[in-house]
């Protein structure tokens, strides 16, 4: 039996498989420090301590350990200040349904309720951002605890917290702890009624599109094969293109105000809409339900109508529905609609590709072109990580994936800084593998201090910032809202100059004819590398469908910037994305 409950708790999280914790020590949080040490490390069978600089970066890595694993990751945090950093993070990993368990120290029980020094109340505060959160008091709750937040972390698809406070963590251990019991993935299969009447509906559509999200994963290949019999198109979100998009011979891009491709035509053209595996959230970008019959399929019923109106909702796992749909349908012959939205996806990527050949000798650097020579060069199963804003973007338009790729990111929480912590999770659970992190230098600058982290460590993470000294999603958010750019940009910062200083193998590139042997020197480096990529502020994301709303939010906000003395700004922002322009 472990001595104290820290010791067990120690104890419990080596018998869940976990094999490091990553966070900050500190005072209420060392008895459990203490008893991370004293398990020998996990060359020993025990844990490994990773020391970070910010707790919020401690809970980002652990979120990428656990979505790129798909293990328990643990992070952790002391009392007040301590944990409270850890909250951004949390929200991140919850959303992406990250198994993550957070240990949040707590000031000494005797003095909560008081006022005390740094006293919070961390019982309440991660409610939302978690499965369970629950405060150990007592030496015999303790084992059940555990064993309940660890269950929840794995099976709930999320965050479970436990809070603790530090002299309750020096008690005596009074029990043993029950044994953690997994078991499988279960199938969920759908209702007979429900998948009939959807194939009833497919039959009498003639044209048929899918749109496919993070719920396809693990189910490419049938999802390939049902697009095969109903002669579909295939969009996807953001979250979908990793597990979708390669090898698809049926891809038409993705949708959104950070998509590209044909996928909005062929989701707006099509007789029927088949949404797969997908929460997408902007319902703005999905065809009306009086013009198009949208059918929904998912493993969570409550993603079911919850954005658009679905006339056949089906709930069950991608691959038992399909299995069952391929019974049912009666395959189509014509591949008109098929054929005449890969033709426009097709036309649509060779204006991509024409952008791509434009810009390779234009200073500033055009983003697309820096991402572009990433992508080439990047191994077959490298992890990409990109920070909110336009470096998902430029992840979302031109990272290639393939059958070994991941792509990750703050997809659902949309936090800035994201990046570099999440490529920082993802080296340490995979010491062997191309790390990637894109970005951008006001989400870089943010969580500046975790390249210590990849020095102290010696994580070779692979970090390429898009210096446009602007945060540029804002900027376009705000011009298309009509309003002219304001406090959006920052000073020149030599970040590849800092990044040096630190220990990392750097370079600052502004002439594009040096990106590329930059980038391949940053890959050939054995050790953290960073390329300050200086881009052009003004090269912004347009979306495949410009609508008239959006239009005349661009004009006016140009119209404003001319009329306050900024006429070279608004000519030099059209000579940057004029390009870009559906049809240009």
């Amino acid at each position: 039996m472990a001595h104290t409950i820290a010791d067990q708790l120690v104890a419990q999280l080596i018998d869940a498989g976990v094999r490091r914790i990553y966070g900050i020590v500190g005072d209420s949080l060392n008895p459990i420090v203490d008893a991370v040490r004293r398990s020998g490390g996990s060359k020993e069978g025990g844990i490994d301590w990773i020391h970070v600089r910010h707790e919020e970066s401690a809970a980002f890595m652990a979120a990428a350990d656990a979505q790129l694993t798909g293990r328990l990751a643990v992070c952790a945090g002391t009392a007040g200040p301590g944990n409270l950093h850890l909250i951004n993070g949390l929200y991140d990993a919850h959303r992406s349904g990250a198994p993550v368990l957070a240990i949040a120290a707590h000031i000494q029980s005797t003095e909560i309720g008081s006022g005390y020094f740094q006293e919070t109340h961390p019982e309440r505060l991660f409610v939302e951002c978690s499965n369970y959160c629950e405060q150990i008091a007592t030496a015999a709750q303790s084992p059940r605890v555990v064993n309940s937040a660890l269950r929840h972390a794995l099976t709930g698809s999320g965050v479970a917290v436990i809070v603790l406070p530090g002299d309750v963590g020096e008690l005596e251990a009074s029990a043993s702890f029950p044994a953690l019991v997994t078991t499988g993935p279960a199938t969920l299969v759908p209702d007979e009624a429900d998948v009939r009447a959807l194939a009833t509906a497919i039959d009498d559509a003639d044209t048929v599109a899918i749109f496919a999200g993070a719920g396809v994963e693990g189910a490419h290949d049938d999802v390939i094969a049902f697009a095969e019999l109903v002669k579909a198109p295939i969009g996807h979100s953001l979250r979908g293109k990793q597990w979708i998009q390669y090898d698809n011979p049926f891809d038409v891009g993705m949708t959104g105000l950070i998509g590209y491709g044909a996928a909005h035509a062929g989701i707006h053209d099509a007789d029927l809409l088949l949404l797969i595996g997908t929460d997408f959230p902007y319902e703005q970008f999905l065809p009306d339900a009086d013009k198009v019959v949208i059918a929904q399929i998912d493993a969570d019923a409550t993603h079911l109508g919850r954005r658009a109106s679905v006339a056949h909702p089906v709930h069950g796992d991608v691959r038992a529905t399909l299995a069952r749909l391929t019974a049912l349908v009666t395959p189509k012959t014509s591949r008109t609609f098929l054929d005449r939205t890969l033709q426009k996806h097709e036309k649509l990527l060779e204006t991509v590709t024409d952008t791509y050949t434009d810009v390779a000798t234009v200073t500033p650097i055009h983003p697309e072109f820096a991402i572009t020579l990433i992508d080439e060069a990047a191994a077959e199963d490298a992890i990409f990580t990109a920070d909110t804003g336009m470096g998902t973007v430029w992840q979302a338009r031109y990272i290639t994936p393939t059958a070994d790729r991941r792509i990750i990111g703050s997809f659902l929480h949309g936090t800035m800084a994201n990046a570099l912590p999440h490529a920082l999770g993802a080296q340490v659970a995979y010491p062997g593998r191309q790390v990637i992190a894109i970005a951008g230098d006001g989400g870089l600058s943010m969580l500046l201090g975790e390249l210590i982290t990849a020095v102290m460590y010696e994580l070779p993470v692979k970090v390429f910032v898009f210096n446009n000294s602007t945060l540029g999603m804002v900027k376009l958010e705000m011009l298309v809202d009509g309003f002219p750019s304001f406090g959006v940009d920052v000073p020149a910062v030599d970040y590849g100059g800092i990044a040096r200083a630190m220990g990392f193998h750097a370079e600052r590139v502004e002439d594009p004819k040096r990106l590329a042997d930059a980038v391949a020197a940053a890959f050939a480096h054995d050790g953290p590398a960073l390329v300050d990529i200086v881009t052009d502020p003004r090269a912004l994301s347009l979306p495949p469908a410009i609508t008239g709303e959006q239009v005349k939010g661009f004009a006016l906000a140009m119209s404003k910037t001319v009329l306050h003395g900024g006429a070279a700004e608004a000519m030099k922002m059209a000579r940057s994305n004029i390009r870009h322009l559906p049809g240009i």
